[in-house]
């Protein structure tokens, strides 16, 4: 009898206990779950292509440096004007073609003769560093005068470099170094060199 009585009491005892057990695992009490929310996605930046192959055409404007002997001054003047041409993306190397054209607003060149225009035929050679690409470029010039020398031929070289802002818009620099030797009269020869300063803009088709 008193074995029995313990037996029911322990049972009693033990039963809200194994009620809770019972209902912890079932869910009733277990602790609720935390709900992460997921990462944002960030889209990445849209990058300018690095081909260079393509047509281009856009304007500069800049300064110009003209020097000589003899009857030629040492002046100095706005230059502005367009250009066009075309690029073809070896790799590493850049090759290209274009031309020129700028108007001056420098007078007094020789005498009296004032520097109305300059057309360039220009070779370049240039390396893609991705967005950069820095150049060499050469070729022959003709400038145009108001003065005796209607026409005086020379030559250039000099460096130049382009930044690729988009895949359409690039923006520049060049810098070249002239020298006249022919003209319609002795009057320029061998004797007028000009240093050219210019900021470019230009559009890729």
């Amino acid at each position: 009898m008193t074995t029995t009585f313990k037996f029911a009491r322990t049972a009693l005892l033990a039963a809200p206990f194994a009620l809770a057990a019972g209902m912890t695992t079932a869910g009733g009490l277990a602790q609720p779950v935390e709900t992460v929310a997921p990462a944002p996605i960030v889209a990445a930046p849209v990058m300018a292509s690095t081909d260079w192959t393509g047509f281009y055409a856009g304007g500069q404007l800049g300064y110009a440096d003209v020097t000589g002997s003899g009857t030629t001054a040492d002046v100095d003047g706005a230059i502005y004007g367009v250009h066009g041409g075309y690029m073809y993306d070896l790799g590493s190397v850049v090759l290209g073609g274009e031309v020129d054209y700028d108007l001056s607003s420098i007078d007094n060149v020789a005498g009296t003769a004032d520097l109305d225009d300059i057309m360039r035929v220009k070779a370049r050679v240039g390396y893609d560093a991705g967005a950069f690409l820095p150049y060499v470029t050469g070729g022959v010039v003709r400038a145009n005068t108001s003065g005796p020398d209607l026409e005086v031929d020379g030559d250039f070289y000099g460096l130049g470099v382009a930044y690729k802002y988009a895949d359409n818009i690039l923006f520049g620099g060049e810098v070249l170094q002239h020298k006249f030797y022919e003209g319609d009269t002795a009057t320029l020869t061998d004797t007028l060199r000009a240093t050219t300063a210019t900021a470019r803009v230009s559009y890729q088709f």
